[in-house]
Formats: structure tokens, sequence, C-alpha cells
């Protein structure tokens, strides 16, 4: 497989025929890791759609790249899917992130709940957010994406919920609502039978943002709040999944039941 690398706009302005230098992670991951030699192939990206076919002109001090051919390629869901993930233990979120981009997500916004193991402020959920976003880059070069999916600053589970309901209130009726979908095993209609049980659904809906809860699970009062802000309670069947099980299982059913599964 052809490797492929991200290379945004501000680093290299990419064209057609043009011998590019790439920035020094990127051509010390491809000299270094891949030991990639002078003739070999390789794609370039730079998020916003499409992807170059480029050929390595020198391997040396500097990575440098003739841009060969740009193809049209997309690979992103008619179905825009935000997943909400409280924050989970130690590593787990890179797993979460890594996988859900994979799954085709197109953004992920990770929340404080009462119920977090992890705590990240200051100084520590600045170098976190930069890590995750690296995250979602290496899985979009992985997976053939050439969009990058966002990764939203980490919020508190009520801020995060306060600033929908202002959004909602901003659009008015001009823009449809997302379906938003709180995940507990203890309630809800089952995913698979969710629009048919309201009345005046759509067929499909518009987007999904997909509500996951901690380790411990959202306490009761944040499950009510949740609801009040207009998640509707869903379980993915009778087992109780682990917090980095569940919005990946429900992501890939509802890129299975509304998206391009």
């Amino acid at each position: 497989m052809i490797p492929r690398f991200y290379c945004p706009q501000t680093a290299v302005r990419l064209a057609i025929g043009q011998i590019v230098s790439l920035p020094d992670d990127v051509a010390r991951h491809a000299l270094k890791a891949l030991r990639l030699r002078e003739g070999d192939a390789l794609i370039l990206f730079d998020g916003s759609g499409g992807e170059y076919m480029a050929v390595i002109v020198e391997a040396a001090r500097h990575l440098r790249v003739r841009l060969e051919d740009w193809r049209a390629v997309e690979c992103e869901s008619p179905l825009p899917v935000s997943l909400i993930q409280a924050l989970p233990s130690g590593d787990k979120m890179d797993l979460v992130i890594q996988k859900a981009v994979e799954l085709g997500v197109a953004a992920v916004q990770p929340v404080q709940t009462r119920r977090s193991v992890m705590r990240l402020t200051g100084e520590r959920a600045v170098k976190r957010l930069a890590h995750w976003r690296q995250v979602a880059v290496a899985a979009c070069e992985q997976s053939g994406r050439n969009r990058i999916p966002v990764v939203h600053e980490l919020l508190d589970l009520p801020a995060y919920l306060a600033s929908q309901a202002a959004q909602q209130a901003a659009s008015g009726s001009h823009q449809a609502a997302p379906l938003r979908l709180l995940l507990t095993p203890h309630q809800g209609q089952r995913l698979s039978a969710l629009l048919s049980a309201l009345p005046g659904a759509p067929e499909k809906p518009s987007a999904v943002h997909l509500l996951i809860g901690p380790e411990g699970g959202f306490e009761t009062a944040e499950e009510s709040l949740a609801q009040a802000a207009g998640f509707l309670a869903v379980r993915l069947g009778p087992r109780t999944l682990r917090t980095e099980t569940a919005g990946l299982a429900a992501l890939a059913a509802v890129m299975t039941l509304w998206g391009d599964f």
C-alpha cells in the first residue's frame, strides 16, 4: 500500500508538477520509520479534499517530492456523526479517537463528567488535545480519509450541553436539528427501532450526536440534564459495554443504519 501523509496548506502549498520539501516531522517518519527512498511513490493530502500522487526526488538531508497527479477522492460519510466522549482513564481516548476516525466520525468532543477518573486542566489539557489531534491525523493517513475530523477542546458536560442549546437557538428552524442520542444500558429505545418510534421523524437523520459516559456511567442528574437538552436515551443491547467500546459500537451501528456502511 502506498504510504499517505498529511501536509496542511500552512506547511506546504500543493500543486501538480511542483517539487516541494515536506515538513520535518513528515520527512522523519517517511525516512526513518518507513525507510522510503528516492523514486518511491507516496500520497499527500492537505485536508481540503482530494489527494496528490507524488514521487520522491530527494531523500537525503531533506525529503523532496514531485507532485505527479491529483485525484478527487472522497471517503467522507454522507451522515455527519459527532462523538461526545466522556473522558476515560489512561490512554483509552487515543483508541477511541483512532477507531472513530477510521469508522468515519466527523467530530469528537471530549467532555469531563462527575465520574471521569482522569482530570485534565491547564497545560496538561492543551498538550493532550494536541496529541489527540495528531492521533486523528494519523488515523486519516492510515484509513484513506482526506479531511481531518475536528477534535474539540475539552469541556465540562454542562458547558457542552449549554453550547448545544445556544447553537440550536441561534439556528432556529432554518437548520434541521441533529438526532441526539444518549447511550445508557438502563433505559431507552433500541437504536434500530428509534426513528420508527418518533412521530414525524424523517427516514434518516441529517446528523447524529452520540453521547457516551465514563467508566462509572453518568450520574442520574447528568442523564436528566442531557435529556432536557434533547438527547434521547438508547441502548445497544442487553450487555453493558465499556466506555471505549460503547461509542465505537454505536458509531458503527449508526453508519450501518443511516451512513455509508
